[in-house]
């Protein structure tokens, strides 16, 4: 018989955010709204808007609680 290595499972590794949306994650987990995180970077609330709509669909989040949670695990 063979020695079968088993590992315990892990969660995969979040997927890389962009500096910007790093940004706009880290004012939005600091309770942020949209209009107020658009004018500290300079940008429109639709762009901030894709922005966050991006970093859900990265991370597989689907609530600003959850933005949050991962925002503190990321260090941001």
């Amino acid at each position: 018989m063979s020695a079968t290595l088993v590992t315990p499972h892990t969660e995969a590794p979040a997927p890389a955010l962009a500096p910007r949306e790093r940004e706009t994650l880290r004012h939005i987990a600091a309770g942020r709204t949209y209009l107020q995180t658009a004018r500290h970077m300079g940008l429109s609330t639709h762009t901030v808007d894709a922005y966050l709509r991006r970093i859900r669909a990265k991370l597989n989040i689907t609530n600003t609680a959850e933005l949050t949670r991962m925002a503190i695990s990321l260090g941001l």
